[in-house]
């Protein structure tokens, strides 16, 4: 089943919560519950208050990150491009260790992993520069074809989890989240513009 979710469905998620839960989420909340369950989450994220605006931004960068990563298994065997299969492990590098934080953070606060009001069997394969469509042109795409909209797609997607951490910096009250989502916007920042500089190549 997968887990990722159309950028419009995404950020209209995202705003209705934000909306909902800035007025009277979770702030304040004692989220020491399973404190210690996740050994790559700190005890001070666990010990820290939480708002709605950081629940939903963890709820929606775990399927964002997991999108990303789908996208960056195809290109092994579809390019040969050194800097396109170097990017695309660093991707993975990078997300995956997220995508366990993100779920230590919502175990630790007692919160599933769905967002509210999105039921993951219908999402399909829509996500910011990962619509279905788009996905399956990449599957089936190689070489120059492939590097270009493997490029082009991740580009887009990144923008997306750029504009989700900015959200949650405004409007988040967890330290840590916060720490993490300016790490995100540096790390994928700095992935566009080289995705940009490839691009132009």
């Amino acid at each position: 089943m997968k887990k990722s979710l159309t950028y419009a469905a995404l950020a209209t998620a995202v705003a209705a919560a934000l909306a909902a839960g800035c007025t009277g989420g979770t702030e304040g909340a004692d989220t020491t519950g399973n404190a210690g369950s996740q050994p790559s989450t700190s005890a001070s994220a666990e010990q820290a208050t939480h708002n709605q605006a950081d629940v939903t931004f963890v709820q929606g960068m775990i399927p964002h990150h997991e999108g990303a990563i789908e996208m960056a298994d195809l290109a092994e065997g579809r390019t040969d491009n050194p800097d396109i299969l170097d990017l695309a492990q660093r991707i993975k590098q990078a997300q995956g260790p997220e995508i366990d934080q993100l779920n230590g953070w919502l175990d630790a606060w007692g919160v599933n992993n769905d967002m509210p009001g999105m039921d993951h069997g219908d999402m399909g394969h829509e996500m910011p520069g990962m619509g279905a469509e788009d996905m399956k042109k990449l599957e089936q795409a190689n070489g120059a074809e492939f590097d270009r909209l493997f490029l082009e797609l991740m580009i887009e997607h990144h923008q997306g989890a750029v504009d989700m951490s900015e959200t949650v910096l405004d409007e988040g009250s967890n330290p840590e989240v916060k720490e993490l989502a300016q790490q995100i916007i540096d790390a994928q920042e700095a992935e566009i513009n080289e995705m940009r500089s490839l691009l132009e190549g």
